[in-house]
């Protein structure tokens, strides 16, 4: 994981434990702290009160937001995202930003707040035991109840976060810790015996998953986000190019391949494309590289790539035969496993084998695609909106998305020429996420265009974080995709609810207005002749944007995997 090259010196000597927090944070390079005061993390606000030339604090909204702007800065960057927030509630409104950061290994250090030590389980105000509540969803937690113990603790957090398989790692902080003094000295964490992050791959698997790739008639690679964690984006590309394998991603694998290269044939999973979820069942040796073999892309289990010799190249030994078993399980990091794998392998083209691919796409676009893009129908589709963003820019924007079939389209139909172009929440599933994670990418990388797209549903679970737009001034654009629905649970209710719409409708406020009154420049489309006008403006304007697109109430996306059944299942209708 990156850090900041240019970051201030910090301080040293004799100082309080709520200053050794921030002359720690100051010391990893941290740019920017997203958080939200209060009573238990008062101290430390003072001291950041002083420090505006080290360390910039954004406010939040919700200590949630918090949570998802760390992640989105940190999904951009590729460094550690850092939140804040006071003991009780405070910490608690972490959790879920926190469990959707450890479920798709995203680099986090969570800071919190917490009642004297001398009022410890004694259910004191504000006191919740967050230890305990967030030790099933971090990497790794601690509790401080000593300011001598402050700047280890954070070197530690720090440390933790970001080696091996990335994650979020929280440090609470008594009250008592924060007020006494502290002789300051940073010394950053190299390493712990009972901690190996990265795991020495076998020279002997290496050559097994070799011999395995060349002897392939019909191989298959399967890549996730760990070919972005471990900056491998160069290897991988030439491993596959030597080989001339097909090569589909999970939607955290987005992006470490140009969506335009020969070689990448789409998105697996549940509402990915036909040919790669068709032909898993039909390939001789599967390559896993940096994918933990998730249920949305492998549907039933039973019924999953039997035929096939599996070689999986994984960091976390955890993943390895957890749901699919390898034939030549490759335990390490992928950039180096793929170094060496480079030289081992043939050079090869498979074409005929990749024609198959190109037989299905084609099917695909005949029976999904080209309406999706270019609907015959008056009404707007979501992916018509899509393909506008792709033909007015050139692949480079960040686009971030929140959960449902706006999620789903967006992740089919936007093209990318940039690794860490696609953040979404993957595992967890988190409505709520785009709006804050737009904004911490945007901070991130505040020369990229980040654009927010989003469905009604998500949007209002954390619009509250309009304000933190309207305060920092955050140049982020935002696409509301709105079919007035909950778009995802609607289409199965249609599908194998017999249309029973239990609670998807949306009764929803009038949008415009609500992002005027946070100084957001508007503007609402409900006609395909304004569509292109419309996203153009968006896209030239120099600051914050929100653009409302009216789209199908009852459009479905395809293809999809019904639940319970095997990936070669997939339905194009």
């Amino acid at each position: 994981m990156g850090t900041n090259v240019n970051k201030p010196s910090h301080k040293a000597g004799l100082m309080t434990g709520a200053e050794a927090v921030v002359q720690s944070l100051v010391a990893e390079g941290v740019e920017l702290l997203f958080g939200y005061p209060g009573g238990a993390i008062m101290p430390v606000y003072d001291a950041l009160y002083g420090a505006e030339d080290q360390l910039k604090h954004i406010l939040t909204r919700h200590e949630q937001g918090a949570t998802h702007m760390a992640q989105g800065y940190a999904r951009a960057t590729g460094k550690v995202g850092v939140c804040i927030a006071t003991s009780g509630p405070g910490a608690t409104n972490l959790i879920t930003g926190i469990a959707d950061a450890q479920i798709d290994s995203t680099p986090m250090v969570c800071i919190t707040g917490q009642v004297m030590s001398s009022l410890l389980g004694t259910d004191a105000f504000q006191e919740t035991d967050i230890i305990g509540i967030s030790m099933p969803v971090t990497k790794w937690n601690v509790q401080v109840t000593k300011a001598e113990d402050i700047p280890t603790a954070i070197a530690k957090a720090f440390y933790i976060a970001r080696s091996g398989k990335p994650g979020p790692v929280l440090v609470d902080i008594t009250k008592n810790a924060q007020f006494d003094q502290v002789d300051f000295n940073y010394v950053p964490f190299e390493g712990m015996r009972s901690y190996k992050p990265v795991p020495v791959a076998s020279t002997d698997q290496i050559k097994v998953a070799a011999e395995l790739i060349n002897n392939a008639k019909r191989p298959f690679v399967l890549f996730g986000q760990g070919i972005i964690l471990s900056q491998a984006e160069e290897e991988f590309k030439a491993f596959i190019e030597k080989t001339g394998i097909p090569s589909a991603w999970t939607i955290m694998g987005l992006s470490a391949l140009d969506t335009d290269h020969e070689l990448n044939v789409g998105m697996l999973g549940m509402h990915g494309n036909y040919a790669p979820n068709k032909l898993t069942n039909e390939c001789d040796v599967l390559i896993a590289v940096g994918m933990r073999f998730d249920d949305r892309v492998t549907g039933d289990l039973t019924k999953y790539a039997k035929q096939a010799k599996v070689v999986h190249i994984e960091i976390d030994a955890a993943e390895i035969n957890k749901n699919v078993t390898a034939h030549a399980p490759v335990l390490g990091d992928a950039k180096d496993i793929l170094k060496q794998l480079i030289p081992l392998v043939k050079e090869n083209s498979h074409e005929q084998w990749l024609q198959r691919f190109k037989d299905f796409e084609q099917e695909e676009i005949d029976q999904v695609i080209r309406e999706e893009l270019k609907p015959s129908k008056d009404i707007m589709s979501m992916g018509e909106v899509i393909g506008q963003i792709n033909e007015l820019s050139n692949g480079d924007n960040v686009i971030v998305t929140d959960v449902g079939q706006h999620q789903m389209v967006a992740c089919r139909y936007a093209e990318f020429k940039q690794s860490k172009s696609m953040i979404t929440s993957g595992g967890l599933g988190t409505m709520g996420f785009c709006l804050p994670a737009a904004i911490g990418a945007k901070m991130g990388v505040p020369n990229k265009q980040v654009i927010a797209v989003i469905g009604d549903g998500g949007f209002q679970m954390t619009i509250q974080e309009l304000g933190t737009i309207l305060e920092s001034k955050v140049a982020v654009k935002i696409l509301l995709l709105n079919n007035e629905f909950l778009g995802m649970v609607r289409q199965w209710q249609e599908l194998f609810f017999e249309k029973r719409y239990a609670s998807t409708i949306m009764v929803n406020p009038d949008f415009q207005m609500i992002a005027k009154s946070y100084s957001i420049k508007t503007a609402l489309i409900d006609d395909r002749k304004n569509l292109e006008q419309g996203v153009k403006e968006m896209l030239e304007h120099d600051g914050a944007y929100f653009l409302e697109v009216r789209v199908g109430k009852e459009n479905n996306v395809f293809p999809m995997i019904p639940s319970g059944v095997a990936v070669s299942d997939i339905r194009l209708k």
